[in-house]
């Protein structure tokens, strides 16, 4: 845990005082307002530019604080919250009376989550609340993993930024609805799709589109300012130097597959072999193709398997409608 005792307290006061925190997960950083505060929430609409149809997750310190902020809690949520909390999940719910409508895009479903990280987990303690805190970003672009992506990215629009280091799983929670009877992955994300099966003991089906908005549906999203642009994955070195004989300045994400090839191209970023990482640099590598002014990236999606289906649905995204896969 980097940040002192001293600095979560005053993020604490941030808090309390109506302000915005940037704090960290261990998925992404998050734009943190009290979660009761409906003034406070309104203004992560507004430092972001997030339409305010768009819902936001509610963040708390513990499992046995679920029932203060939704009505019920199925058995399913109870199951699912005590093996994966803290961690990369985030459980859809009846709202309570506690979550304002401005915190939940007017919806009577919250997302909630118990964050896996030192920081955040001392943070929540101090302030004694829920934090809602969707990625530290303007709305579409890519999530920030550092505490240095939150500064370069909304700099003096943050009240204060609490510094907890690089973000250990790198692409956001998994959400799952578990209204109805039969729980649904609404997001891919930082706990596997296995993982969940493996505990419920049945298949969850991951719908392209659901009756519930919740974060990361918008049909951009996750995007740099080069346009990425997704082929198969024999096909990232010719298309990708194509495009460069073409006048583009071109990014590359190449495949661990081919990590000796020579790429006629801009800037190349290799792929690693391990899932793992690549969920923990994908933002990272997006960025780094942006600063290296690239305006367009050639890439290619994993296999749909483990956090390969997060990364996928981060990439799709971050392409938008202009890519057919």
């Amino acid at each position: 845990m980097t940040a002192r005792i001293s600095d979560i307290e005053k993020a604490a006061g941030v808090l309390r005082a109506g302000g915005l925190v940037a704090l960290p997960t261990e998925t992404v950083y998050g734009l943190g307002a009290n979660a009761e505060d409906p003034t406070a929430v309104a203004r992560i609409f507004q430092v972001k530019g997030r339409p305010p149809s768009h819902p936001l997750i509610v963040h708390i310190g513990g499992a046995k604080l679920l029932d203060d902020w939704v009505q019920e809690v199925s058995a399913t949520a109870r199951l699912l919250a005590e093996r994966f909390w803290p961690g990369p999940l985030t459980l859809v719910l009846r709202r309570g009376r506690r979550v304002p409508l401005q915190a939940t895009g007017g919806l009577e479903t919250v997302a909630v989550r118990v964050p896996d990280h030192p920081v955040a987990l001392a943070l929540l303690s101090a302030f004694g609340g829920g934090v809602t805190a969707p990625s530290a970003n303007r709305f579409g672009s890519v999530s920030p993993t550092t505490a240095d992506d939150v500064r370069a990215e909304l700099g003096d629009a943050v009240d204060f930024v609490l510094d907890g280091g690089p973000c250990e799983v790198g692409v956001e929670s998994t959400i799952v609805d578990v209204t109805g009877e039969i729980p649904t992955i609404l997001r891919p994300g930082g706990v596997t799709r296995e993982d969940l099966e493996a505990v419920l003991g049945c298949p969850l089906a991951v719908p392209s589109t659901s009756r519930i908005r919740v974060p990361g549906q918008h049909p951009s999203h996750y995007a740099p300012r080069a346009q990425v642009v997704l082929v198969e994955q024999e096909k990232v070195v010719a298309e990708a130097e194509l495009a460069q004989e073409l006048g583009h300045r071109v990014g590359v994400f190449l495949p661990a597959a081919f990590a000796d090839a020579e790429v006629k191209a801009h800037a190349v970023v290799q792929v690693p072999g391990s899932m793992g990482a690549y969920a923990r640099g994908l933002y990272g590598f997006l960025r780094e193709l942006d600063q290296q002014g690239c305006d367009l990236i050639v890439a290619s999606l994993p296999v749909e398997e483990g956090l390969g289906l997060a990364i996928a649905n981060r990439l799709r995204r971050a392409a938008g409608p202009r890519t057919p896969v």
